[in-house]
């Protein structure tokens, strides 16, 4: 028989949300009436946006006329579309050349993963978004070194030298914003150190302090040091549509001088047949003026979801960090277990949460809650918190 990959042994049985969703499961065989209401993943709960789904169906309908067909695209994705994104995001920083389409940043995340191997160390802020961790442990490095971000340092770890430095902002789970300075002293120590920053920006829509930097090429030098991945996910609904992309600069370099640009560019070309044309047309409306301004009506909403969360904890007298320019609220729970007070939240609230401890060690004595969802769900959810823990 086939040997397993002794890599996938060092993995938790569960992914994360798989674990929060089995739980959930549980307690719904035991209490079948029970009505839960989800703040758990970080999964848009909007209906798409009217603008964005007539540029999906316009897509769809050119599919089947013979004149507009296409087949296989460019497996860096429309010209047009990363023309987009260089000047709406980037500009004066980042080129279209520079811009790689993709079904979503969690797979470029696993495809970086591939591109620099099993032999590299990596750093990661601590709490982090399970898959830089994970998905690293599949491909065997051996060297994972935890950044603990706590509420005493600001969740601003001190660096540590690693090959790739793993970073997000607005952080997911913390809900904290890099300040320029920690940005720029994060390009300065990886530049002086010789490491690599793999940036994932994916909530930087819920950025609403013009002094917050919104990606990692606002800071002079960034373009030698660090890569950028983003997603249409968190700013308009497409979690099950799947779209986003990365920036490799042409800048970029290995220790030898050789491009990782280059090297980026094979690796699409051999693994990854490029993202659905239809979803990239709707990607194209959603980054201009109307499509923009319906979904900022939505993450305008998710905020205030996130504001009131926060008001309800501080009110029942917690510590709570984020909920400003990101849809997470991240509640300390003294001397508490993670999973012991999602229990609790379940049972007593009927709300499902996600545990800090899912996040890393220095999540532990934490929790997260999502404020994706319609407004009359949150002010439900609130009304039962505030009564099971009153």
């Amino acid at each position: 028989m086939i040997k397993r990959n002794p890599h996938m042994g060092a993995l938790p049985a569960n992914y994360l949300f798989q674990e929060v969703r089995r739980k959930a499961r549980l307690f719904l065989e035991k209490e079948p009436g029970a009505s839960l209401i989800s703040l758990g993943i970080g999964d848009w709960t909007a209906s798409i946006p009217q603008p964005i789904v007539q540029g999906l169906a316009e897509a769809v309908q050119d599919l089947g006329i013979q004149e507009k067909y296409t087949g296989y695209g460019p497996e860096q994705g429309i010209e047009s579309l990363r023309a987009l994104i260089a000047s709406k995001m980037y500009p004066k920083h980042i080129e279209a050349e520079d811009v790689f389409i993709s079904d979503g940043a969690k797979c470029d995340i696993a495809r970086l993963q591939v591109l620099f191997g099993g032999s590299v160390s990596i750093a990661v802020q601590d709490p982090a978004y399970p898959v830089y961790v994970d998905g690293s442990l599949i491909k065997g490095v051996g060297r994972i070194i935890r950044m603990p971000c706590t509420p005493e340092n600001n969740f601003f770890p001190e660096l540590v030298r690693a090959d790739i430095l793993y970073f997000c902002s607005p952080n997911n789970p913390t809900g904290s914003v890099l300040t320029r300075d920690h940005m720029e002293q994060l390009v300065a120590f990886a530049r002086k150190e010789g490491s690599l920053i793999i940036f994932d920006a994916a909530y930087r829509s819920y950025i609403r302090d013009d002094a917050l930097p919104k990606s990692i090429y606002e800071i002079s030098g960034a373009e030698e040091v660090a890569i950028e991945t983003n997603s249409f996910s968190k700013s308009a609904g497409f979690t099950g549509v799947r779209l986003g992309w990365t920036v490799v600069p042409r800048t970029l370099k290995y220790a030898d001088g050789a491009s990782v640009h280059q090297d980026w560019k094979r690796l699409i070309a051999t693994l990854f047949n490029g993202a659905s044309i239809i979803a990239q047309k709707g990607g194209i409306v959603a980054l201009q003026q109307e499509g923009h301004l319906s979904t900022t009506t939505w993450i305008d909403r998710y905020l205030d979801n996130a504001r009131l969360i926060k008001q309800t904890w501080e009110q029942l007298g917690y510590p709570v960090y984020g909920g400003e320019h990101a849809p997470y609220v991240w509640i300390q729970f003294p001397g508490r277990s993670s999973w012991d007070v999602f229990q609790t939240l379940l049972e007593k609230a009927h709300v499902i949460t996600t545990p800090g401890s899912g996040f890393g060690p220095s999540g532990e004595g934490f929790l997260r809650m999502s404020a994706y969802g319609v407004p009359e769900n949150i002010h439900s959810a609130v009304e039962r918190i505030q009564r099971a823990f009153s």
